[in-house]
């Protein structure tokens, strides 16, 4: 069953030496996030699973001491996903993106509560099958939590990677309600396709999550809201 859930955005730039000289533009949104991961360790699942975007190379499930690395993105540092596991066991199957970004957040605040696993969830994943994999995420513990990563639209201002579209505005705002007050309902029905066209790489993972709390009772906290590079970032815990 779900006991408790943080929601947290997952562009590399969360990682300083990635940030390298802007890496202080985003202390508020790691300062929240590692306060998210807070609310986990005080739930004390027994497996912890994180869940993020991911391309056909990085869906599917990545176990404990799963290997990421930002070395795409110009920095000579690799991360492995908890404190367990074999380093070397899931080398042909890397953790993506958005997961390396956990597994650097898990380590920064010093993770070592439960087993952690990670699940690649592709953007384009339809909301029913989303809110499956939710409810067997859910079942795979008496006590499971869940670090959801993910953004919202990419297109709130002019130099957004996906552009401005004046539509990016409400949807992240309708997102980040739900996100802030724990409500399956409006998340479940978030739309596919305006998300796609949005570059909204948090849709799929949040409807996971949707799905994995029906029928936990929880109830939800907006930690920190912004679009400092026209892209939305959410944090946010339910517990």
């Amino acid at each position: 069953m779900l006991v408790a859930a943080a929601v947290c955005p997952c562009p590399p730039l969360l990682v300083p030496e990635v940030a390298a000289g802007a890496a202080s533009e985003l202390d508020a949104a790691r300062t929240a996030c590692i306060d998210a991961l807070g609310v986990l360790a005080a739930a004390r699942p027994d497996l912890l699973i994180v869940i993020g975007p991911a391309d056909v190379d990085g869906r599917g499930p990545h176990p404990e001491g799963s290997q990421g690395s930002f070395k795409g993105f110009g920095v000579d540092l690799d991360v492995w996903l908890g404190l367990g596991g074999d380093p070397g066991a899931s080398a042909e199957h890397p953790l993506p993106p958005s997961l390396a970004v956990g597994a650097w957040l898990l380590a920064r605040a010093d993770w070592a509560d439960a087993p952690v696993e990670g699940l690649g969830v592709g953007e384009t994943l339809e909301a029913e099958r989303c809110a499956s994999a939710g409810r067997e995420l859910a079942a795979r513990a008496g006590r499971v939590a869940l670090l959801v990563m993910g953004d919202g639209s990419a297109c709130r201002t002019l130099k957004a990677p996906g552009y401005l579209d004046e539509r990016a505005v409400s949807f992240d705002a309708e997102a980040s309600r739900a996100l802030a007050v724990a409500d399956l309902a409006t998340l479940s029905a978030l739309d596919e396709s305006l998300a796609y066209e949005l570059k909204v790489a948090g849709r799929a993972p949040w409807q996971v999550l949707a799905g994995a709390a029906e029928g936990a009772g929880l109830n939800g906290r907006l930690l920190y809201e912004d679009a400092p590079y026209g892209v939305g970032y959410m944090v946010a815990t339910w517990f």
